[in-house]
């Protein structure tokens, strides 16, 4: 029997992908079912479709591609080459949704589910660790995907949907985020240990006037406050490195290469000595936020109610 390809498509060869993929999309399970039995009575049956529905699915297919998939005898049916190089490309498309919706399905699950979770370098040593830890003791089985990173990075990522919380400081005002105040984190200036403040426990920050100071880059929430405080202090910070992580920083105060003003350090570091700023107060508010109205898998929702119950208690002492 020869098949020759059908004059008239639904789809022209200048169709759009998308259109393409919405009008073949529902067809392919079927097809696939009817390939692997060759036989559209017993396909039919195992997918618990009527018979009517898969034969009308499976010559719209075909008119929708233009092209012959079946050679049909009877109720019988076998692939043309055709529809042989069809059935692969349908057969892994189908593997790779079923495997999707089982990722997901997965990630979803209360007991072992995913927290995309995001905070902050300075968080990292001691604060996520020991959050992490204590959560797991009454869910043991869910998973975290971790990320560190600058507050405005990390707000980009939960717009888009990379994450689903995030710790930053300080805590987001914008309608389409929900920004939750967790805790405060006090803020030393932290100077060489041979510098001429050095001897001292506490300061007044505009004693720091005439310093340089090393500070992070542009964009990181600690660097918008060293500004604010040092603007409230009587002077603009004369700025002479910029970096990324705040215990480089510190190993740069470590070098004289300046001042900074940073939260306490995991493990006291040496060659540096840390003072406590008695004016302005000297603190940074760390909070919790996510995307409003975005819904919460159950672990996510486990993880939020977590978090803010630490409120007042969520950094070491």
């Amino acid at each position: 029997m020869m098949h020759q390809q059908r004059s008239q498509a639904r789809l022209s060869p200048s169709s759009d992908t998308e259109d393409i993929v919405a009008v073949l999309a529902p067809r392919l399970a079927y097809f696939a079912g009817v390939a692997r039995t060759e036989h559209v009575t017993r396909a039919a049956q195992e997918m618990q479709v009527p018979q009517s529905t898969l034969s009308r699915a499976l010559v719209r297919l075909e008119q929708d591609l233009g092209v012959d998939l079946f050679a049909r005898r009877g109720r019988t049916l076998s692939l043309t080459p055709a529809g042989r190089t069809f059935l692969g490309s349908v057969e892994r498309a189908l593997a790779e949704i079923e495997r999707a919706a089982d990722e997901v399905r997965a990630d979803a699950d209360a007991a072992t589910g995913k927290v995309a979770f995001g905070f902050l370098h300075t968080m990292g040593s001691e604060t996520v660790p020991g959050l992490i830890r204590a959560f797991r003791a009454d869910h043991p089985r869910v998973r975290f995907s971790l990320v560190q990173n600058y507050g405005e990075a990390m707000i980009e990522r939960l717009r888009s949907g990379e994450l689903d919380l995030c710790l930053t400081s300080p805590v987001p005002d914008a309608p389409d985020l929900v920004g939750r105040r967790l805790d405060e984190q006090t803020l030393r200036l932290v100077v060489p240990a041979e510098h001429r403040l050095a001897g001292r426990k506490r300061v007044r920050l505009a004693e720091a006037a005439d310093e340089t100071f090393v500070t992070l880059e542009p964009g990181y929430g600690l660097r918008r406050i060293t500004d604010d405080l040092c603007q409230e202090a009587g002077f603009r910070p004369r700025i002479a490195f910029e970096g990324e992580e705040a215990e480089t920083l510190r190993g740069l105060v470590a070098a004289g290469l300046g001042v900074a003003l940073l939260p306490p350090p995991a493990v006291p570091r040496p060659g540096v000595a840390e003072l406590t700023v008695t004016a302005p107060r000297a603190v940074r508010e760390i909070g919790v936020a996510w995307l409003d109205g975005h819904p919460d898998t159950p672990p996510v929702a486990a993880f939020k109610k977590f978090l803010l119950s630490r409120r007042g208690r969520l950094l070491p002492d």
